[in-house]
């Protein structure tokens, strides 16, 4: 009786132990993990969020006629600059007369971090973003962590980025 005891309360251990980041179901929740996707840069470069795997993310969504978004920007270039993240600043492109005015609007604020330019919608779509701006934190295993609506605070982006590290 004690040896099937030890045997089941083994087999329990051994199975709750046993859940890695690729157990994670894929979604939009904190504990998610976050969309695979693929978009190109204001400079034509193509990144794909797959493959900064084993890197702590931001992906934020947003556009230039959004006052919060230009009210976050100068946030969280400081950001970017202080701290080298890696951003994905996914500008929702099918909202925005054309791609000169991104490229107009990131002169203007002396925006220095990739700009993603999600043409169709598709991203977007993926990640049913309504509200801009809109970001997300993704830790190193590619599981969302931290999500927020509205303009986000330097402040706020350094503790967010920094609680990521803490859990990894």
């Amino acid at each position: 009786m004690i040896r099937i005891l030890f045997f089941s309360a083994l087999c329990f251990f051994l199975t709750i132990n046993s859940v890695s980041a690729n157990d994670v179901k894929e979604g939009l929740e904190i504990g998610d993990q976050a969309p695979d996707f693929k978009l190109n840069t204001l400079d034509g470069e193509t990144l794909q969020l797959s493959d900064f795997r084993g890197e702590r993310v931001m992906i934020n969504f947003w556009a230039t006629w959004c006052p919060p978004c230009r009210q976050e920007m100068p946030d969280m270039e400081r950001f970017y600059q202080e701290h080298d993240p890696i951003i994905f600043s996914v500008n929702v492109t099918d909202e925005e007369l054309n791609t000169q005015l991104v490229k107009d609007f990131m002169q203007e604020l002396k925006l220095t971090f990739p700009v993603l330019l999600d043409k169709e919608g598709e991203v977007s779509n993926l990640y049913r973003i309504q509200a801009i701006p809109m970001t997300y934190m993704i830790d190193a295993e590619g599981i969302i962590q931290f999500k927020s609506f509205g303009a986000l605070s330097y402040k706020q982006m350094v503790k967010q980025f920094a609680q990521m590290e803490k859990t990894e």
